[in-house]
């Protein structure tokens, strides 16, 4: 079975050069073949060269171009393994349990890709690669270490907290690689990426790779590389910021017929997977459950769900179970998914970079694909700066309705579309039917689907446990509650036991006070503390009291007399 990369690899642009002629190991040149991958992209044919014989390489091509694997084949041709060793080209010496290559991302779904991509890549190998990521439990991650690793790819909070730990050995690392180093800069990464790069060996290879290179990533650059050689790749037809084959419509609409348009273009003609943008967590949450009822098999990725149930809506996405993906920027790096063909900014992006980074989810690697940005009233300033910026001619969109005519022609939309979906084309498994993966995750956050950190909370997962489990459990007799008067059992089951001596007459003041009638308590009245002299002594559990009792209730009970104040008085006069 083919990647899904293969296709595009064979859709871009056709060069006579070949991975096996740019100098790369037969093993790894294999397992490309393998997935049909076999010419390489701009980026990647430039940089291998360079790369290879191990000088620092500053690497910057436009987002969907092939980054990963300019990066990452030459960090893998500096991993020693045993099968280097069989082959001759290393010694047994040089062998480490200890991971020798690392690849630091600023966002968990970037670091699934290029853990996915790299052990395609070293798969003929044997490779080892781990992903270290926040919103999993420690503890798989701690047992692949101790069993060995040779390469780390991990986002910079976990790989902290396992380096500090002395779970992460990096004592040994050959080869450093900052995937989208601009995004950990602006993600506020840089404290804890510099701490990283302090752990590491003097003596390495440091690759920085990234679509913007801003000041602060070249100045980075100049404190931790060594002699960079700074590589910038464009095709020679693909001219501007953004990728040529990508073709994009600006409007101008209203928030509340954004709902609306959204439908109506989710049903044009040629559409496959799409992706929808939103600025907030909140606004990606209420657009995935509209669209939901709408009829469409839609899920969400963002900041408020739980890792568990993130990964569960981008393998459906992956799988073709669901084929609208609302996510906030969050998604915008890091998914390379084939056949997503619409791309839809339902809220205008905060910067130029990253409408870049949304709208390169779709037109990847040679394929064609449409972007659309719906602008609202209020975000016309925004759109502009980005507009400058870019150089895109899209300076006052149009204003446009769900009904507007030049919608339906622009966007191939059929005449007549409504923005529900018709049941015959409701054809997808939708969401429910992928599973989520109970990762063991830490903390508590939200509730509903969030969990802590992703996937079901606690009592979610009690509540799916089968309910063969529960019966099994031996049912829970009720505690009895003792009954007692003044420190004694009033049941004649909660009766101590006593000695053979006493065991007769405590019988027989057991069935007494069984038999006999509990009398009620009377209240006695009092006047400054003195006692009145027809109150009744304190009842008491002795034989003698309780045997007492039926004789003192045999005679007639004399009518108490009320005492008034004036009485009272008198007598006490």
């Amino acid at each position: 079975m083919r990647s899904p990369r293969a296709a595009s690899h064979r859709r871009g642009i056709a060069l006579t050069t070949t991975f096996r002629e740019l100098g790369i190991l037969p093993e790894t040149a294999e397992a490309l073949e393998a997935v049909g991958i076999i010419n390489p992209f701009p980026i990647q044919e430039m940089t291998l060269p360079v790369a290879l014989s191990g000088t620092d390489v500053i690497g910057q091509a436009k987002t969907g171009t092939g980054k990963t694997l300019g990066f990452g084949l030459p960090l893998l041709e500096r991993v020693t393994v045993p099968a280097d060793v069989e082959a001759g080209r290393a010694t047994p010496e040089q062998l480490t349990e200890a991971p020798q290559a690392l690849v630091v991302v600023p966002t968990r779904e970037l670091c699934q890709q290029v853990t996915n991509d790299l052990l395609t890549a070293g798969k003929a190998r044997n490779v080892r690669v781990l992903a270290i990521y926040g919103g999993r439990a420690y503890e798989p991650q701690v047992e692949a270490l101790k069993k060995g690793i040779d390469v780390v790819v991990g986002t910079p909070g976990r790989l902290l907290d396992l380096a500090g730990q002395r779970k992460l050995n990096l004592k040994h690392v050959k080869c450093l690689v900052l995937d989208e180093a601009d995004e950990m800069l602006d993600l506020g990464f840089l404290p804890d990426v510099e701490k990283i790069i302090n752990m590491l060996p003097v003596k390495r290879q440091t690759m920085l790779f990234s679509a913007t290179m801003p000041g602060a990533v070249i100045g980075l650059a100049r404190r931790y590389m060594s002699q960079p050689t700074h590589i910038r790749a464009t095709a020679p037809d693909d001219e501007g910021h953004t990728v040529a084959n990508t073709a994009q419509f600006v409007y101008r609409a209203h928030s509340m017929d954004k709902p609306e348009m959204v439908s109506r273009i989710l049903q044009a003609d040629g559409r496959g997977l799409a992706m929808i943008f939103c600025r907030t967590k909140r606004t990606a949450a209420d657009i995935a459950e509209q669209l939901e009822r709408r009829g469409f098999a839609s899920g969400a990725v963002h900041g408020d769900l739980g890792q568990g149930a993130r990964e569960q809506a981008l393998r459906a996405f992956r799988n073709g179970k669901v084929d609208v993906l609302v996510c906030t920027d969050v998604a915008a790096r890091g998914i390379d998914v084939e056949g997503v063909t619409h791309v839809i900014n339902y809220q205008s992006p905060e910067d130029e970079k990253t409408y870049l980074h949304r709208i390169g989810r779709t037109g990847r690697a040679g394929a064609s694909g449409t972007a659309i940005t719906l602008v609202d009233w209020d975000d016309i300033p925004r759109w502009q700066l980005i507009n400058k910026a870019l150089d895109l001619g899209f300076n006052d969109p149009v204003e446009t309705y769900s009904s507007s005519p030049h919608l339906y022609e622009e966007l191939s939309i059929p005449v007549g579309t409504k923005g529900v979906l018709p049941r015959a084309e409701r054809t997808r498994a939708g969401l429910d039917a992928e599973e989520i993966e109970d990762l063991g995750e830490t903390g508590a956050r939200g509730s509903g689907s969030r969990g802590s950190r992703g996937g079901p909370r606690r009592g979610e997962r009690a509540a799916a446990r089968p309910q063969a489990e529960e019966a099994e459990r031996p049912a829970r007799t009720p505690r009895r509650r003792r009954r007692t008067r003044a420190g004694a059992p009033l049941d004649a089951e909660a009766t101590p036991t006593v000695a053979p001596a006493e065991a007769a007459p405590a019988a027989a003041a057991a069935v007494t006070e069984e038999a006999a009638p509990r009398t009620p308590r009377r209240r006695r009245r009092t006047r400054a503390g003195s006692d009145s002299a027809a109150a009744e002594p304190k009842a008491t559990a002795s034989a003698p009291t309780a045997a007492a009792a039926p004789a003192a209730e045999e005679a007639p009970a004399k009518p108490r007399r009320r005492r008034t104040r004036k009485s009272a008085e008198a007598s006490d006069n």
